[in-house]
């Protein structure tokens, strides 16, 4: 019996969860499935962590050699701020694109590491303009997209104004992107609920 949640050409799939609640592993054996579909098929992750110090480049390093050896035949390409480009690039039918994560892009976008952040106040624009962007590449895309990306909404109200307009810029994009996927996967435990699934 064929996988139920199988991302199919055109089709795209949200997976939200906690820190580690298997939303990567997730999205990694819907790649292996795709590829497993057919020799013609494509996969490609974009990751979208900014190497900023020693720490976060040992960790992308890590994970990009342990990508390599869960999923042999998917290739990686780091874009930190050209996501919605990075996506228009390679998206075609027979391509799948994992996103991950949506939570670094974000960051990037508002905390950029070069040290120019935009002014908490106007958060709110900046994360409408960059879900605007990403969702019009998500909507103009051919292939498959599987996007990746926190739930960090279910606690207290955190205390700091940064803190809490991030909360808020995030839980935008998570629904602004979910209302564009077919499909929507909360995970949680390594074990996935199906929030949305568009026949």
């Amino acid at each position: 019996m064929s996988e139920p949640c199988l991302p199919l050409p055109g089709r795209s799939e949200l997976i939200l969860g906690g820190q580690k609640s298997g939303k990567t592993a997730r999205a990694e054996s819907l790649a292996a499935q795709w590829l497993a579909l057919s020799p013609a098929h494509r996969a490609v992750y974009l990751a979208t962590a900014a190497p900023a110090d020693e720490e976060m480049r040992e960790r992308i390093a890590r994970h990009r050699s342990d990508r390599a050896r869960r999923v042999p035949g998917m290739t990686t390409e780091e874009t930190a701020n050209a996501l919605a480009p990075a996506i228009g690039r390679h998206s075609e039918p027979r391509t799948l694109i994992v996103v991950d994560c949506l939570t670094l892009w974000l960051t990037g976008r508002l905390l950029p590491a070069d040290g120019a952040a935009t002014d908490v106040g106007s958060w709110s624009s900046h994360g409408k303009a960059a879900a605007a962007e990403l969702v019009a590449a998500m909507r103009a895309a051919p292939g498959p997209l599987v996007l990746v990306s926190n739930e960090i909404g279910l606690g207290v109200v955190p205390l700091g104004s940064e803190v809490r307009a991030f909360v808020d810029a995030l839980g935008s994009l998570n629904q602004q992107v979910a209302a564009a996927c077919d499909r929507v996967t909360l995970m949680a435990a390594g074990l996935p609920l199906s929030l949305k699934a568009v026949p």
